[in-house]
């Protein structure tokens, strides 16, 4: 029994791993012992005999092991302990040990069981509460166990006959479970759920007394239990299930009026039932009848939905169905508008359970009009009750779908059908239907994009009025857009198409017939009532938006052997924009079915041509300029659409400047076609210019307008084009790109603006001048500009104004009218002196509101210059990401250099983002450029060193330097290397000898890390620095400056002399250095003569390397000078306290005379005598200096 009792302490332990190996540990060892051990022979005896031994103690250790016996009593005493976890392992190790030994009795067990749960008089609440436990854990693990339906005799017993299990103990266990149920409310559900547990076991057995068992079951549960609880209804359901042919009309009634108790007849009086109502009653109470609210929900629901669901194939078909079950017990019971908070989050649950369980055809079922509501409610606002409730009900949704993604079409058209909302995410503020979208597959986008485009001519609805039909379809381009412009949705080129299509039909068309065959499926339907003006408008911005989208999305594009991915294509490699042109080409040409909404003149139409060929004849290009040429074609073909799209009467000075710039930049045939372009063009300024333009500047002047327009179609189609044109990029066009990051004055581009605008009105007013009616129209149009921009004057603007007039007219006795008098005979008239005295106050308000309105305009112009200058750092970033090896990647670093210097605190993001440029593209480039002028590149050097001594901030200071460094190996990859010493020769001079430079350590330091070999030619200017510093500080830096270099130089047989002559030129210059700063007007620090100490010991080890032979050492160190200055120090008053010093210095020394180590110990060992008595004299004789001495050991032991 020893080797068992240790196993029982791990049994109550918190931890559920350390239980379950404890518990198989224990049954394993006594199943062990159980087989070893030979049972004692029993004597033949009566039944009523051998009933009456069973029950004794000592029966047990009859047919069991000793250890098995105490095990088992003790295993059933220890299910009444209050430890935690106690009583789960003890109930888990007796189950299971019940189920491996067949020596034992459902009686012996049972006995066991009621003796240690036995109730008395004295026992506390929390005593009783154990007892209680205890025995419903006990007999569920009887029934668990098998115990108590096994059907096989005890070993060793004189009949055969003696089962270990009997009628008599199943109906008792069950009489005790029920009695267990009525005495504390709280356990009521876990005992009936037990009850549940020997019905199922009773249904699976063939015990002998089966029938007797099943009718005892079904009387004690339906006859004998009084009164419908939910767990009455659970129990009941299973016997039905289990046992159809009984007599049930008989059972169920008077309380259930048809024999099947989940027929539709009966669910209203389950739903009463389930709320825990009387079923009787007719009247409700939405209040729990027993015990407090438990928010898990019933089991009795496991069992019902089981019920309602279940597989026809699988047993008898139930008469009630899922859909009218749902409705009337779910929805119309715990999700009725009367229903409390509590009720609603068990219907969550239900909606939990149910979800995973039901089929797709039953699926829209669930989304009932009383829970869609009550989610949508506690869904849309974190402060409601159920709100996290709704949102694990959404995240389970979602995860239906991404588990069976055919499931999504379902479920969407249930969130945004009747009882839900078309506005389903924007009402509960979260992205289920966009999640849901995201996980389902093509066939099922598909299906969603076929049933919108329904809704959009829905006949069915053609009588609602107009404004309902206009917010249904607006609701629907919305969606449409979403497809296409949400990235984590699988696309695909048909369904894709199909949406640009429909956009296309409805935003730049009039649908007159439809057209069944017609390949463009927006033309199969006529539009009934036709698109407003608006949703017209609203379709052209969402064909806008979803090509931006789509501009900026790679597609795998499969060209011969391998894929490549391509922005702005389709899979085929078309454009998307030209797909969507080449759909405006056969509509214009359709005029029986569709005509365009708005009339463009003969003029328009032929530009329109003009480009389309020109298009055409891009594509033809060979491949040598390809890239170039499809990033013409993409320009022109997008310049060509926003035509199209654009709600006013486009300019057509951008197309045919693209036209232009194409055209010549990629000539087809001769002359010819270059003349007829020019007359083409017309006037006689605009022909000039554009030949005085290089052709790609022409096309990247039209990128940039794109960008001043700052919407996402043309930022995106800019940024593509550009891409693609950047191998064609010249001089002339980097200078274009950089005009535009110049900073300038908000005032001046106000007057640029004003400036365009009167140009403009001068433009009218001479067309106008020709004849009297165009004065009178352009009159008109003036006025009626003018009263516009009176009403679109800012309330706020114009009460305050009213507010200083009237304060004015006050102080100087004149109220304002009010309007609540006609009679003019009492209005007192004000002579001239008064006007005088309130002409200045008005004059003074007047003022102000304009110089309000002016800062106003100077805030705007600079924002909105800032955000295009943001925009135009996308070019620069493009360039120099694509185009690294183009030289003139070398004109970017200057300017962005300056907008990172010069900026000011309102333009911080533009720094950064020139910032992030230099540091990710130049600083970080792993390719340099070819073919570079290195006058020029010299001269960017210079510049950014002549920067980088005056920048504001060490930040700034690192971009600069790295920017240096790729300066540096463009140089050094050039054989040119002058200008990289000129540069960092003339900055080192200017951080040694100027107090006020920006420049510190570091700049140079990674400058001689990174260029070792160029950075050589800097050792006599190294050398001499320290010499020149201001101060202290600058030295000590220029001293480890050298001797990073020192140590970070490869040292040849070509460089070994100059190498030892600059160490030998430091070792003088560094000698000098500490002895002066022994002189007591220096300024140096211990800490400083450590840093110099630091590098001498460094720069010597490096000399003991290269130097041939000890005495070239010694030549060039000198060890007696350095074990000189060590005693300097030691007799200088600011150092003599830091051994430490002139400890370095001994080191310097011995470094320096070459000694070997075995030498250093032999000398050690012989002068170890002498130097112990010179220790004692110097402490005889010096006995003022030797508590110093000790002082600084001290101190030298607390600094460690």
């Amino acid at each position: 029994m020893s080797t068992t009792l240790p196993l029982f302490w791990d049994l109550s332990s918190s931890s559920k791993p350390a239980r379950i190996d404890a518990s198989v540990k224990l049954v394993s060892a006594l199943e062990h012992f159980q087989a070893q051990f030979v049972p004692k022979a029993s004597p033949e005896t009566s039944d009523d005999e051998d009933e009456d031994e069973e029950s004794k103690d000592h029966s047990l250790d009859n047919l069991n092991a000793q250890d098995v016996s105490y095990s088992i009593r003790r295993l059933v005493r220890g299910l009444a302990s209050p430890r935690e976890s106690s009583r789960l392992g003890f109930a888990v190790a007796l189950t299971e040990l019940l189920s491996r030994i067949n020596t034992v009795s459902c009686a012996q067990i049972i006995t066991l069981i009621y003796d240690s749960s036995r109730m008395q008089g004295s026992m506390s609440g929390q005593e009783e509460r154990d007892m209680h436990f205890a025995r419903l854990f006990g007999l569920t693990a009887v029934i668990q166990s098998g115990l108590l339906l096994r059907d096989t005799p005890l070993p060793t017993s004189a009949s055969s006959a003696t089962l270990a299990s009997s009628l008599s103990s199943y109906t008792d266990v069950l009489a005790n479970l029920l009695a267990l149920a009525e005495k504390k409310s709280w356990l009521r559900e876990s005992a009936w759920w037990t009850v549940g547990l020997a019905v199922d076991a009773l249904n699976s057995c063939d015990v002998p007394w089966k029938e007797d068992a099943i009718e005892a079951t079904i009387n004690i549960i339906c006859v004998q239990s009084k009164g419908w609880t939910p767990e009455k209804l659970a129990l009941t359901a299973k016997l039905q299930s289990q046992y159809p042919s009984r007599d049930w009309r008989k059972l169920l009634s008077p309380t259930f009026k048809h024999p099947d108790l989940l027929s539709t007849g009966n669910l209203s009086t389950i739903a009463r039932v389930l709320k825990e109502s009387n079923p009787d009653d007719d009247e409700e109470t939405d209040v729990p009848k027993s015990g407090a609210w438990r928010p898990q929900v019933h089991f009795v629901w496991d069992i019902l939905l089981d019920g309602v669901l279940a597989d026809p194939s699988s047993g008898p078909a139930v008469k009630g169905s899922f859909p009218e079950f749902f409705r009337i017990v779910v929805d119309e019971s715990l999700f009725a508008s009367t229903s409390s908070p509590q009720r609603k989050y068990w219907g969550f649950q239900v909606f939990q359970k149910a979800l995973p369980r039901v089929s797709s055809a039953d699926m829209p079922m669930l989304f009932t009009k009383n829970f869609m509501r009550s989610w949508i409610n506690h869904l849309s606002n974190s402060d409601r009750y159920l709100h996290k409730a709704a949102k694990q009900v959404a995240t389970d949704v979602q995860a239906i779908v991404k588990n069976n993604p055919t499931l999504g079409f379902t479920l969407i058209l249930q969130l945004t059908g009747v009882h839900g909302s078309r506005q389903f995410d924007k009402l509960t503020k979260t992205k289920t239907v966009e999640s849901i979208l995201t996980s389902m597959d093509n066939a099922g986008i598909q299906n969603y994009i076929d049933y919108l485009l329904k809704q959009a001519n829905d006949e069915q609805s053609s009588d609602s009025d107009a404004q309902t039909t206009n917010a249904r379809r607006a609701w629907i381009i919305d969606q449409l857009a979403a497809l296409v412009r949400n990235g984590a949705i699988p696309k695909s080129d048909d369904w894709v198409q199909s949406i640009l299509d429909w956009f296309v039909v409805h935003g730049l068309f009039l649908i007159v017939k439809s057209s069944e065959k017609n390949p463009i499926g927006a033309l199969r339907t006529l539009s009934s009532p036709p698109f407003s003006d608006e949703l017209a408008k609203s379709c052209r911005e969402r064909l806008l938006s979803c090509l931006a989208e789509l501009t900026g999305q790679a597609t795998v594009v499969s060209g011969g052997d391998k894929a490549v991915k391509v922005p702005a294509v389709a899979s085929d490699g078309e454009f998307w924009i030209q797909r969507v042109l080449c759909t405006i080409g056969e509509l214009e040409k359709d005029t029986k079915h569709v005509r365009t909404l708005d009339d463009v003149d003969e003029e328009q139409q032929q530009l329109r041509i003009k480009a389309r060929q020109t298009v055409e004849r891009l594509r033809k290009v060979p491949d040598d300029q390809r890239e170039a040429a499809k990033g013409a074609e993409l320009l022109l073909s997008a310049t060509l659409l926003h035509h199209y799209c654009a709600d006013d009467e486009a300019d057509p000075e951008s197309l045919e400047s693209c036209i232009d710039g194409a055209s010549r930049m990629f000539p087809v045939e001769s002359q010819k076609s270059k003349k007829k372009s020019r007359k083409s063009a017309g006037g006689s300024e605009g022909p000039t210019e554009a030949e005085a333009l290089e052709p790609v500047d022409v096309l990247v002047d039209n990128v940039i307008g794109f960008l001043e327009q700052a919407t996402a179609y043309m930022r995106s189609v800019a940024n593509q084009v550009f891409s693609m044109l950047s191998g064609s990029v010249r001089e002339s066009t980097v200078d274009l790109i950089l005009t535009q990051l110049e900073r300038r004055d908000p005032a001046e581009l106000r007057a640029d603006e004003d400036e365009d605008e009167d140009e403009d009105e001068g433009m009218g007013g001479g067309e106008g001048a020709s004849d009297d009616e165009s004065e009178e129209e352009s009159g008109k149009d003036e006025s009626s500009d003018e009263e516009e921009e009176e009403e679109d004057m800012d309330e706020a603007e114009a009460l305050e104004l009213r507010r200083k007039i009237e304060e004015a007219l006050r102080i100087n006795g004149v109220e304002a009218a009010t309007g609540d008098t006609d009679d003019e005979s009492e209005e007192e008239l004000m002579d001239d002196e008064q006007m005088l005295a309130i002409d200045e106050q008005l004059a003074a308000a007047f003022r102000a509101r304009t110089t309000d309105r002016k800062l106003g305009k100077d805030i705007d112009a600079q924002r909105e210059a800032t955000h295009f200058k943001n925009r135009v750092l996308d070019l620069v970033d493009i360039f120099i990401k694509k185009q690294v090896t183009n030289p003139l990647a070398l004109r970017l670093i200057l300017p962005l250099a300056d907008l990172i210097v010069n900026t000011g605190p309102d333009e911080k993001q533009l720094a950064d983002k020139a910032t992030g440029i230099l540091r990710s593209r130049i600083g970080k480039a792993k390719e340099l450029p070819s073919g570079v002028d290195k006058a020029y590149a010299a001269q960017v050097l210079e510049e950014l060193h002549s920067r980088a001594r005056r920048t504001p901030s060490s930040d700034v200071l690192a971009t600069l330097s790295q920017c240096s460094w790729f300066l540096s190996k463009v140089l050094q990859h050039q054989d040119v290397t002058e200008p990289i010493l000129k540069a960092y020769r003339e900055s080192l001079l200017d951080f040694v000898s100027r107090k006020a430079s920006k420049l510190n350590g570091v700049f140079f330091q990674d400058f001689v890390r990174r260029h070792t070999d160029v950075a050589w030619g800097l050792r006599d200017d190294l050398s001499e620095a320290p010499g020149k510093a201001v101060n202290v500080y600058r030295q000590v830096q220029a001293y480890q400056i050298l001797n990073t270099l020192i140590n970070r130089f490869s040292v040849t047989d070509e460089h070994r002399n100059d190498f030892l002559a600059c160490i030998s030129q430091l070792c003088r210059t560094l000698h000098a250095t500490i002895s002066g700063a022994c002189d007591p007007s220096s300024t140096h620090t211990p800490a400083n003569l450590k840093e110099l100490l630091k590098v001498g010991l460094t720069v010597v080890r490096q000399a003991k390397r290269v130097s041939s032979s000890p005495g070239e050492l010694k030549s060039i160190w000198e060890p007696s000078e350095w074990a000189n200055l060590a005693g300097k120090l030691a007799e200088t008053d600011r150092f003599r306290s830091s051994t430490g010093l002139q400890t370095m210095c001994k080191q310097i020394a011995q470094m320096a005379g070459g000694e070997s180590t075995s030498e250093k110990k032999k000398k050690g060992d012989k002068a170890s005598d002498d130097v112990t008595g010179s220790k004692r004299k110097a402490g005889a004789l010096v006995d003022g200096e030797a508590p110093v001495t000790e002082k600084a050991k001290r101190k030298k032991v607390k600094k460690a």
